[in-house]
């Protein structure tokens, strides 16, 4: 039977909606909560024809999967699947992050936040009062969520330590009336670090993020630090925290690294992943450019087509899957993040992956000057096109019904655009400040963005993959799903 996206083909009356295409030899089928299967020819052409027998395994599995609707407690199972799946909608922003200084220190060439470096003149202005970090959190707390997370971010947050301080203490006082699952992350170059300043991070669970962005002199090339070795001192405190680490062992880890790819990057792949195992990293998130702030303007010199990221993206991800072959854990973050939403119940929390997208109702950001941005990336714009209010003036209940928030959301949802036709439509999701950036408008031609091109390649090469069975035991190994025995390098917070 010839097969098209026509839904006029589908006979099987049973059948719920569902995606499809061809990857290889075989039909991928996509259903509306994530659940898919992979069907040879015959397979797919008996399924839209509804000639399966009824005491097939394959008829059963369709039927657990999902993908069937043959009574009343199938339909109920498949809402109740769907309703976890996007519990996100309801639970309120758990991500709230704090840009508690946009000076820095380092003058990396692809910064997106547009950073003021820390010894110009007046940069006092751009750290955070403790007036408005008192009001920062009020506000916070405000959210219904059951768990948050308070996220530091800049410029360099270590530049403003003292109202860091501040921020943890007011939180976990309030907390104590409050019972929330309290996190606290700090994204830092770490050149600031001191043995005081981790000894407290330590005593208070600050998990931290630091950026590597490979070698010695790739690192240096992406993240001058105009006084010193910038390389150096960021893996000096890596290697201290590490070490720490094997130390104190605990299931919270309190350093992790992340890699943003520049024109710079393109070449070494595996260098800069020998890299991140060098320093005791067991993953990794292949991130492209945001083009946003500094790294929009410097793009014809940094940047790269699609194209040419994927290629590297593939490159780096086979070198991971040969290193797991020969039983070295380390897992691509990207991936890891699709793998949950395939392989488990419940979304991955990722906000740039859900429709609508995490904007507003995922995560707020909130600016040195108390400014509250929709998201990260909303602040990053230079002006207040997604700017909800101050929390010097506005409450949570005001910022949560601002008429910006409510067009974010709407321009995010997949449904009846021309993403709804796509089959990996359940796993993905759209930027809308991202796209106001580059083309000026809200709901921009997805099928032309870099976004959406790389993310169709990640999705097939993913699909690609888990036809393999080694691969699909390696896949649900980074997430969990399977037991992680018999590495080398078995992370410290799996060894119970």
């Amino acid at each position: 039977m010839p097969v098209s996206n026509k839904i006029t083909l589908l006979k099987n009356k049973k059948a719920s909606f569902f995606r499809f295409q061809k990857i290889g030899k075989k039909y991928l089928i996509i259903n509306i909560i994530g659940n898919f299967l992979f069907l040879t020819p015959k397979e797919f052409n008996n399924f839209i024809s509804g000639t399966i027998r009824e005491d097939s395994k394959l008829y059963q599995t369709l039927k657990e999967k999902g993908f069937l609707k043959d009574s009343m407690d199938s339909l109920v199972e498949t809402i109740i699947k769907y309703r976890r799946k996007h519990d996100f909608l309801y639970t309120g922003p758990s991500l709230h992050i704090i840009v508690i200084s946009l000076n820095c220190n380092y003058r990396c060439v692809y910064c997106q936040a547009s950073s003021r470096y820390y010894k110009d003149k007046g940069r006092k202005k751009f750290d955070m009062d403790r007036a408005t970090a008192k009001k920062v959190v009020n506000t916070i707390f405000e959210s219904p969520a059951k768990s948050l997370t308070i996220e530091f971010q800049g410029g360099e947050p270590l530049i403003n330590w003292p109202m860091v301080k501040f921020i943890i203490e007011y939180a976990e006082e309030l907390n104590k009336k409050a019972h929330k699952d309290l996190l606290f992350t700090m994204v830092s170059n770490l050149s600031l670090m001191t043995d005081e300043i981790f000894a407290y991070c330590r005593k208070h669970q600050v998990a931290l993020t630091t950026s590597l962005d490979g070698p010695e002199f790739l690192h240096n090339l992406n993240r001058p630090y105009p006084e010193v070795n910038s390389y150096q001192a960021t893996t000096e405190w890596i290697k201290k925290i590490k070490a720490d680490e094997k130390k104190h062992p605990r299931d919270v880890y309190y350093l992790n690294a992340l890699l943003t790819v520049s024109r710079n990057s393109l070449k070494y792949p595996r260098e800069i992943i020998d890299e991140y195992l060098k320093y005791g990293f067991t993953g990794i998130h292949l991130r492209s450019l945001s083009r946003l702030g500094v790294s929009q303007k410097n793009y014809a010199t940094i940047g790269y087509s699609e194209k040419e990221f994927f290629n590297f993206w593939k490159q780096s991800v086979d070198y991971i899957l040969e290193l797991n072959q020969k039983k070295i854990f380390f897992y691509e973050r990207g991936i890891a993040i699709i793998l949950r939403k395939l392989f488990t119940p419940y979304d991955a929390n990722f906000m740039d992956l859900r429709s609508p997208c995490g904007a507003g109702i995922g995560q707020l950001l909130y600016n040195y000057d108390g400014k509250v941005y929709t998201c990260d990336e909303a602040r990053m714009l230079g002006n207040d096109t997604f700017l909800l209010g101050n929390v010097k003036r506005n409450d949570y209940t005001q910022l949560m019904t601002s008429s910006k928030l409510q067009a974010v959301c709407g321009s995010s949802l997949l449904e009846n655009t021309e993403c709804d036709n796509c089959v990996y439509a359940p796993y993905c999701g759209v930027c809308p400040v991202s796209n106001y950036a580059l083309y000026g408008t809200l709901w921009a031609p997805q099928i032309n963005t870099f976004w959406c091109q790389f993310h169709k390649d990640m999705f097939e090469y993913i699909f690609t993959k888990l036809q393999n069975p080694k691969i699909e035991n390696i896949f649900k190994i980074w997430i969990g799903v399977k037991p992680l025995k018999g590495f080398k390098n078995i992370p410290s917070k799996t060894k119970k």
